[in-house]
């Protein structure tokens, strides 16, 4: 109920970014929540622009006015929005976050976060400049399963974590073909910190300790981006860690991961959506009661509200950056083991 009562305050928001992935948030957003209102978009297609005014229509939904330019959106329109929505391709995330943090607005940032750990480090320090909220678009944190499961992990109810096993995997190649994803320039990497960067997250989030060293193998598979990754690494309790992402198979996109305890084993995905367990003494995992959720948007509006604390704040951004520094480091001396700091 205290979720439901977030829908009725109203949000301004721009959306920043009008591709597939904002069509995709867009459509929940319109569909759901009637107190949501989009006075201003910034996208530089005119196709996807086009492509996001008629969701607006077929909501019967006020159509926003497009600014390309950031700079002009936020002299502009700034005193008329509350949040940015930030879903644009991995290099620009820095920028354009610090340049809405430091125009007085909450950002709701799509994964990953940023390029690198330094960038990481650099939004934090302009999040406790500017005292707003920046949350990370990552489904899995959050989602209730997955709080949930950290909740439960954490509680020492299930005992310690031996060792955890996930995999992640998508017709990635075939579906990102010809786009920014496959530009290590703009994207940063490819499946594996793209789709896979749910993985790396919610597994980090479920052991709720430190990566302390990591091999890691990444096969571009002729692609200018990494097509296919496996990740081995230990954390600080010496639990072990296995990640494998496959971004090259037949059409689907699914995970698996799997959290072995002294007591019990937990199952859930990637993104959240359902979680289960086997405890010691019983034969079949049985499902978690968890409370139903609209998603991200929702998420982040009962965060902004007060009613949960920020499960992805910058802090999880700089988290899972030191970890993708410390892959491709590996990965690049042939797997070599390499610490993770």
């Amino acid at each position: 109920m205290a979720i439901e009562s977030n829908k009725n305050e109203q949000t301004r928001l721009a959306i920043i970014g009008c591709g597939s992935m904002a069509q995709h948030h867009l459509r929940s957003i319109l569909g759901e929540f009637d107190n949501t209102i989009v006075p201003v978009v910034c996208e530089p297609s005119a196709e996807a622009y086009q492509s996001t005014a008629e969701l607006f229509i077929q909501a019967e939904r006020e159509v926003p006015r497009n600014e390309p330019n950031l700079e002009e959106l936020l002299a502009s329109y700034g005193d008329m929005l509350d949040v940015a929505f930030i879903i644009t391709p991995h290099v620009y995330h820095h920028d354009q976050a610090v340049a809405c943090l430091e125009s007085g607005l909450d950002v709701l940032l799509e994964k990953p976060m940023v390029m690198n750990a330094a960038e990481a480090q650099s939004l934090i320090d302009v999040c406790d400049q500017t005292g707003r909220l920046l949350t990370v678009a990552f489904n899995g944190s959050l989602s209730p399963e997955i709080r949930t499961a950290a909740a439960m992990l954490r509680s020492g109810e299930l005992g310690s974590i031996l060792s955890v096993s996930a995999t992640v995997w998508q017709n990635w190649r075939d579906y990102t073909d010809g786009t920014w994803r496959q530009v290590p320039e703009l994207s940063g990497g490819g499946f594996l910190f793209d789709t896979g960067a749910h993985m790396l997250n919610t597994v980090a989030d479920l052991v709720g300790e430190e990566f302390v060293e990591v091999s890691a193998w990444l096969d571009k598979r002729g692609a200018p981006v990494e097509i296919n990754g496996v990740v081995l690494a230990r954390l600080a309790s010496g639990a072990l860690v296995s990640l494998h992402g496959s971004g090259e198979t037949v059409p689907s996109c699914a995970s698996d991961v799997r959290v072995f305890c002294e007591e019990a084993i937990l199952r859930t995905g990637v993104w959240g959506r359902w979680l289960e367990i086997l405890h010691r003494g019983s034969d079949e995992f049985e499902p978690v009661e968890i409370p139903p959720s609209s998603g991200v948007w929702e998420q982040f509006l009962a965060v902004r509200s007060g009613l949960v604390p920020n499960p992805c704040p910058p802090e999880i951004g700089l988290r899972m950056a030191h970890l993708w520094d410390s892959i491709k480091e590996s990965a690049a001396q042939g797997g070599k083991p390499v610490p993770c700091i």
